[in-house]
């Protein structure tokens, strides 16, 4: 079955007001001209979310979050609940990061819970597992991840609610990149793993995105392959044309 495919920037804490307008609306405009196969997504930090939203008025491109509470809200400084996205206009939250299982100590049952609450207000949820280059050499990266993703998954996730997004914690930022081949095993076992969970119906139209480097010189190998159906963006988001150019690459 086809599943359209996903290109999310993930802009993480990068970005003051200035700049990150004219980015979006750089992307905006490409998008428009370009008239892409894939769906697009950004997702700014939030003190840029407002900013953001304008710039990319009357494009196709959607507007995420890179985290959230799981309260609707109350007695919980420097937080932001899903229902706080929802009213600033998100179509999307990304949770589960590995920066954020690493440096907030985040556990899948909290991502769990947080997914579970971004459902309930009407936000679709990008659910990151991956592994480290430790539990990699181990032989560990496909029960690491079929662990969290377990987990992970909130009650109620759908094809249609829910992406997966496999981000190798070795690959991010560092330039390493899994190859399309190693990508491939690890989107292939999530997949399996998520007919297990749900059903194979579910699981055969969830979307998996590729979260490891991906970038213009390797967009299309990765995207080349049966169960990557995307990719969540680091480094290269930053730049419209490189951002714009694995846009193109998706088929």
């Amino acid at each position: 079955m086809s599943r359209k495919v996903l290109i999310a920037g993930n802009w993480k804490m990068n970005g003051l007001i200035k700049g990150s307008q004219a980015l979006a609306k750089e992307i905006a405009l490409a998008t428009k001209s370009l008239k892409p196969q894939a769906e697009v997504l950004v997702c700014p930090p939030f003190t840029l979310l407002t900013t953001v939203k304008k710039a990319l008025r009357g494009s196709r491109v959607m507007l995420g979050a890179q985290d959230c509470h799981m309260e609707e809200k109350g007695a919980h400084t420097g937080d932001v609940s899903p229902y706080m996205l929802k009213d600033a206009g998100c179509d999307y939250v990304i949770l589960g990061h590995s920066e954020r299982r690493t440096d907030h100590k985040e556990s899948s049952a909290l991502v769990k819970a947080k997914a579970e609450s971004a459902l309930k207000a009407g936000l679709k949820v990008i659910i990151c597992v991956g592994e480290t280059l430790d539990e990699r050499n181990k032989g560990k990266a496909l029960s690491v991840t079929e662990k969290q993703v377990k987990d992970s998954l909130p009650d109620g996730a759908t094809a249609s609610n829910t992406v997966i997004a496999y981000e190798p914690v070795w690959a991010i930022g560092t330039g390493k990149t899994a190859t399309p081949q190693d990508a491939q095993e690890v989107h292939a076992h999530i997949r399996k793993v998520l007919a297990q969970k749900l059903s194979k119906s579910v699981a055969t139209r969830m979307r998996i995105l590729y979260g490891g480097s991906m970038k213009p010189q390797n967009a299309s190998e990765l995207l080349n392959e049966e169960d990557i159906d995307g990719g969540l963006i680091g480094g290269a988001s930053l730049k419209a044309e490189d951002f714009m150019t694995i846009v193109s690459k998706a088929k």
